[in-house]
């Protein structure tokens, strides 16, 4: 039998910010439980998602994609408690994964989002667009490290990440990976972590709209970059709904 994972400690790159106490209540059997999925050659695979309850979560999936197979991962982390979403992609020749991710949330909770991709083969492409909204004094995270491979040439990789912080004492983190061997490649990252446009409030206002309102809509508008490539408008709606009806709940 394989050993059972070893639990964590922040000493490690891809735990500095998260909640260790959480994920010590989950145990070890929950860093065992891998989602394996492969995706073959010219094949697409989605999934979208909505996690985040009353108590902590942690879910990790490996996702590996053949010769221009494409992945397309969207998910709104919410609830109350601590929730850690965790994905590793390894792409072949040609393959994109798209992800596209929110995470929002007050108390003292940690919400974050990991991932680990790997460019092994020449001509793939990659693109992550992650979102943030956090009051109280809870944690926003989104830590990506990005894999280039010496031979996968003409490489396209992206991860873009914003923060909005609804009260002082909400904080969130990004940390950026490079990890380039391959000399013939795109790969770019930005990080922005700031406040609700009190211009934009003012606005609203005047125009006759609550301040609960102009904030839903404000909130809205910033987070629905992150599922602009979700085809599927339903699925859309419900990533979105479940992210503002957090919001909605939040008392601010």
């Amino acid at each position: 039998m394989p050993e059972a994972a070893t639990l964590p400690t922040r000493r490690e790159e891809a735990w500095r910010y998260a909640d260790i106490d959480a994920v010590e209540a989950l145990g070890s059997a929950a860093l065992d439980a891998w989602d394996e999925i492969a995706v073959a050659d010219g094949e697409t695979f989605q999934r979208n998602l909505v996690l985040g309850s009353d108590t902590s979560e942690l879910q990790r999936l490996r996702v590996t994609l053949g010769a221009g197979a494409r992945a397309e991962i969207f998910a709104t982390l919410a609830g109350g408690a601590s929730t850690r979403l965790e994905i590793e992609v390894t792409l072949a020749d040609g393959a994109h994964f798209e992800l596209g991710g929110v995470t929002i949330g007050g108390g003292d909770a940690t919400r974050e989002i990991v991932t680990t991709t790997l460019h092994s083969a020449p001509n793939a492409t990659s693109n992550q667009t992650v979102r943030s909204v956090h009051w109280g004094t809870a944690t926003g995270n989104f830590l990506g490290e990005i894999k280039v491979a010496r031979h996968a040439q003409k490489t396209d990789a992206a991860q873009d990440f914003k923060a909005l912080l609804l009260q002082q004492g909400a904080s969130a983190n990004a940390v950026p990976q490079l990890e380039i061997f391959a000399d013939d490649v795109k790969c770019a990252h930005g990080a922005t972590v700031g406040e609700l446009d009190e211009n934009a409030r003012f606005y609203m206002a005047a125009r006759g709209l609550s301040p609960e309102m102009a904030q839903r809509l404000l909130v809205q508008a910033f987070i629905g970059d992150a599922f602009v490539e979700l085809e599927d408008e339903s699925e859309r709606e419900r990533l979105l709904d479940a992210a503002l009806d957090h919001l909605g709940g939040s008392g601010l």
